[in-house]
């Protein structure tokens, strides 16, 4: 990870990497993914967010929940992997408490909220800045060094952080667990609008999640695969990780808290 990137760490063992304004192409631009990659199409990430460095874990989910719905518990590491087995419902009770909680919390001079990412804000940190397959490349044979996928977890999730980092210093986008979206699941991006508020879809009973896991295949952990499931399923593959959204400077302090690493 590039050191002069603004971060934040908070009070369970999280990282947040400041992800910049820009734009990328979203989607299957080359024709070799699936229908649902498709169209690709111009996106634009017109606001800044901070992103977690990796998946929330069981460890920080039993803090704010005060239980742990995970199936992978086995271990005295077992708080540092990803919590999973929760459903997008549950990933919204999670982000209130938080948010709850944190109301008041300074970041980098900043007050903010915590939210789930949308499916453009993922695609984005996951590319960082990359065309190809995955961030590290085209090769699937190189996926071995940046994520757990059914051909090394050996049938489970690991603890976080294991693997090399993307470009951007994200890691555990490739596989480990799929992660919820925000957004409505579409079938294609026939009416996504290209920029990176979430899609919402009237009718549809599905939502998104990204990343694969630790028993699919490796084509399902590329970083334009899409996936979707019911708003209310717990699965033992998906789980989340956070988005914290600056909203207003801190006037009230002239203090500087967790300044480190100022916003440019």
């Amino acid at each position: 990870m590039s050191t002069s990137r603004p971060f934040f760490d908070d009070a369970y063992g999280g990282r947040y990497l400041l992800v910049e304004p820009g734009s990328f192409i979203m989607g299957d631009a080359h024709m070799r993914g699936s229908k649902n990659e498709r169209p690709a199409h111009q996106t634009e990430i017109s606001q800044p967010f901070f992103l977690g460095e990796r998946p929330v874990t069981q460890a920080h989910w039993q803090s704010i929940m005060g239980e742990n719905p995970s199936k992978f518990q086995e271990g005295w590491a077992a708080g540092l992997r990803p919590v999973e087995s929760i459903s997008w419902d549950d990933a919204q009770i999670f982000i209130a408490r938080l948010n709850s909680a944190d109301a008041e919390q300074v970041h980098l001079g900043f007050t903010g909220s915590w939210r789930l990412p949308s499916e453009a804000e993922w695609e984005y940190a996951a590319r960082a800045g990359t065309d190809s397959r995955w961030s590290f490349g085209n090769r699937d044979a190189e996926l071995n060094d940046y994520g757990w996928h059914a051909g090394n977890s050996g049938a489970s999730t690991r603890e976080v952080g294991q693997k090399k980092a993307n470009p951007w210093g994200f890691l555990d986008l490739h596989g480990q667990t799929g992660e919820w979206c925000h957004d409505d699941y579409a079938a294609n991006y026939n009416e996504h609008i290209g920029n990176q508020t979430p899609h919402s879809l009237a009718g549809t009973h599905r939502k998104v999640h990204r990343g694969g896991s630790w028993f699919t295949e490796s084509d399902s952990t590329r970083s334009r695969a899409r996936a979707s499931a019911l708003p209310g399923l717990r699965k033992d593959g998906i789980g989340l990780r956070l988005v914290w959204a600056p909203q207003k400077a801190n006037v009230r302090d002239d203090t500087p808290q967790n300044n480190d690493n100022p916003l440019p």
